[in-house]
This record gives structure tokens, C-alpha cells and sequence, in this order.
């Protein structure tokens, strides 16, 4: 049998917390094994407690949304909010975080999320993925040399650049000077963006280069 995938809730409403608890034990992969209703009980939790992904609320007894980058060093980070802003999502997106899910949504779109996640890959509501793959059409994506999709594959797959370069046997500096050519040639202005372009021409998909 699979392991399942190990989830804390932070969030400061508590019939939400049961009522997404008892949805979430209908499913067979993941596990609730910590919650929280206050931002400041969240670190001694992730220090007693592991688990490969955090369910957080944007909004708990203050704003939390500035946390995210340190969260995300230590477990994947879902952002679970009620927040409709695409400003909170791709700021969430840019912190670190590795989807961004609104309350009203199906738990099956939140368990396509979860699982996204706790896989590496971005997950990005289908609303913003619309427009901003919109955004991202252009005739400057047929000028991408072989090295450069590449490295688009890669970051479409989660990877850091350290991680690419060992992955394409490239030094890291060469890396950054790929991306920012890369950015200037599609108009993206970071890695979110460039994670979503690549999952939506597929490349995400694709083989996964050099070992």
C-alpha cells in the first residue's frame, strides 16, 4: 500500500477545519495528523509533527501571507483561502507556495492540488491559468533554443537551479543566463510564470533531460 500523504491544517475557523478533516478521511492517500487555529502554534507543530504538505489559510489571527517563504523551506505549502485576489495568488505563488486553492472549490480540486504539491509541481486555479497562459502566447516561444526548453522543462518540473544544472550537467551561473534569456524571449517575469508556461505547452510533461 501507498504512503499516504501527511497533512497539517492551519486555519482559525474550526468548523472549517472538521468539516474539511471529515472530507478529507473519505480519501484513501492522505492522513490529517495536525492542526492548528492559531499562526502562532504553527511552528512548535511543524517542529513535533512531519508532513509533506501544509493546508494554510491567508488569513488567520493576523495575515500570514509573508511567512509562506520560510514555511516553504520546511514542508510543500498549499495556500487554502477565501481570498478571490489573483494578487494573493501569485504573491503566495512567488513566496514559495506550491498551489493556491480557494475555499469554494470542490475537495476534488483540492486533492488534484495536494497531490500536485506533494509531487513538487505548481498548481494554479484554472481561472488564473487562463489568463495568464493568455499572457504568455507569443511568437518569441518559437525562437527558445534546445537548452533553453530544457531548462523550461525543468523548472515546469519543480527544480531549483542547483538542481537543473546537476540535471544538464551545466553550472549553475549558466543556468540563471539561460533564464534570464528565457524571460526577456517570453515576457515572463519569474519562475511561477515560467512553471505555468510550461505546463501548459507541456513540457512538464515531457522527458525530463539529462540525469
Amino acid at each position: 500500500m501507498a504512503k499516504r500523504l501527511r497533512l497539517i491544517i492551519a486555519d482559525d475557523h474550526s468548523i472549517f477545519r472538521q468539516g474539511l478533516k471529515e472530507l478529507l478521511l473519505l480519501q484513501p492517500d492522505v492522513e490529517v495528523v495536525g492542526e492548528v487555529a492559531r499562526f502562532s502554534d504553527l511552528a512548535s507543530m511543524l517542529t513535533t509533527t512531519s508532513c509533506d504538505v501544509l493546508l494554510l489559510d491567508l488569513q488567520m489571527e493576523r495575515w500570514v501571507g509573508g511567512n509562506i517563504e520560510r514555511l516553504s523551506r520546511i514542508t510543500r505549502v498549499v495556500v487554502l483561502t477565501a481570498s478571490e485576489r489573483k494578487e494573493d495568488a501569485m504573491a503566495a505563488l512567488r513566496m514559495g507556495a506550491h498551489a493556491f486553492v480557494q475555499k469554494r472549490y470542490a475537495v476534488e480540486t483540492l486533492m488534484e492540488a495536494i497531490r500536485s504539491a506533494a509531487r513538487g509541481l505548481v498548481w494554479i486555479p484554472p481561472a488564473l491559468q487562463a489568463e495568464l497562459a493568455a499572457q504568455l502566447r507569443s511568437p518569441a516561444s518559437r525562437q527558445l533554443s534546445d537548452r533553453e526548453t530544457e531548462i523550461i522543462r525543468c523548472i515546469g518540473l519543480g527544480l531549483r537551479n542547483a538542481e537543473v544544472a546537476r540535471r544538464l550537467s551545466i553550472g549553475e551561473s549558466t543556468v540563471k543566463t539561460h533564464l534570464n534569456n528565457i524571460f526577456q524571449k517570453l515576457g515572463i517575469r519569474d519562475r511561477v510564470e515560467l512553471a505555468l508556461y510550461a505546463q501548459r505547452v507541456g513540457l512538464a510533461e515531457g522527458p525530463r533531460g539529462k540525469r
